[in-house]
């Protein structure tokens, strides 16, 4: 098998497992080709976790889960250091804590302090943790994937916006369809049915294919046409009045540089997982949605006007000129 069908086959084995949710799962996939970090946003009970563990489950790699509430410690997901007991004498040494894994389910992420949340920026961004002076670095694969309910819900906390920007998408769950909601109830009571015997191991992608998949999508060619398509796309966030008077109205700031960065990432990713070896104004717009959704702030008049990010990103996609 080549690499693309080794990860089309991971895939295939989480959607067996996550029903209704195909496009959370592809979405998902790609951030990990990206090598970036997604925020899995919807009510309780909509499969956030489930999806993180079903990747988890057919991925080579260890996965730390992280609960996050209201008394949570930053030392208590970074570790710290402690006074050991040893031949030699006592001795203080780094303890690593959760977040040395490779797949971190940072579950409920909105329901911790932000002191906590900003625990998470340095690990994220600079892929190391720093205590005492000294910095530790994360495994070669790190990937947090952080599940939130929407910020309506009791005992929630708005994640500030420096680190929402370096989540590479936000993925909002709906509920399943009716049909995937009756395949639902079957795979649970399968699953109850089989957890009463010896289970099989899952077939598990090794790590080195993510990587090579990276190496892969690294090369996918990006014609000058795309580059200026992807900056206009960004641009138009932030001078919306040059666009529409609506989208000036709605957009409060736009969209940061990490943003086009981001979409070019996650465009190449979905232009390879597509079988091609170029990126298409297609691959642009599949991936806009989630990629841009969490870094528009919106003016007071949009949320008086019940529109949300997505509503202005459609607007954005119907005004900036597609490439020929």
């Amino acid at each position: 098998m080549s690499i693309r069908e080794q990860v089309s086959a991971l895939e295939a084995r989480v959607a067996q497992q996550v029903l209704g949710q195909a496009e959370t799962i592809r979405h998902v996939l790609l951030g990990l080709l990206a090598n970036g970090h997604v925020l899995l946003e919807s009510l309780p009970g909509l499969a956030k976790t489930r999806t993180v563990k079903a990747l988890a489950t057919h991925l080579d790699a260890q996965m730390r889960r992280i609960q996050f509430t209201p008394d949570l410690l930053p030392s208590d997901i970074t570790g710290g250091e402690i006074l050991q007991q040893t031949a030699e004498g006592n001795q203080i040494k780094f303890q690593p804590g959760p977040l040395f894994g490779n797949v971190i389910l940072a579950d409920e992420i909105n329901r911790a302090p932000a002191k906590v949340q900003a625990a998470l920026l340095e690990a994220m961004e600079e892929r190391q943790i720093t205590v005492a002076g000294q910095s530790y670095p994360m495994s070669a694969l790190f990937m947090v994937l952080a599940t939130q309910n929407p910020i309506e819900q009791e005992g929630t906390y708005p994640l500030p916006e420096a680190q929402m920007d370096r989540f590479l998408m936000k993925l909002q769950l709906d509920y399943p369809k009716v049909d995937d909601e009756a395949q639902v109830l079957r795979l649970v009571r399968t699953e109850e049915q089989s957890s009463q015997g010896a289970r099989q191991p899952p077939d598990q992608l090794p790590q080195e294919v993510v990587f090579a998949a990276r190496a892969e999508i690294a090369g996918v060619h990006v014609s000058e046409a795309i580059d200026r398509y992807l900056i206009d796309l960004i641009n138009a966030t932030r001078h919306a009045a040059d666009y529409d008077a609506d989208m000036a109205r709605w957009i409060k700031i736009g969209a940061s540089p990490r943003g086009g960065i981001s979409l070019d990432r996650v465009s190449r990713a979905h232009a390879w997982l597509s079988g091609n070896d170029f990126v298409s104004p297609d691959d642009v717009r599949a991936v806009v949605h989630p990629v841009l959704r969490h870094r528009l702030q919106l003016s007071y008049d949009a949320i008086a006007e019940g529109i949300n990010a997505d509503r202005v990103i459609d607007r954005l996609l119907d005004h900036v000129a597609i490439p020929a």
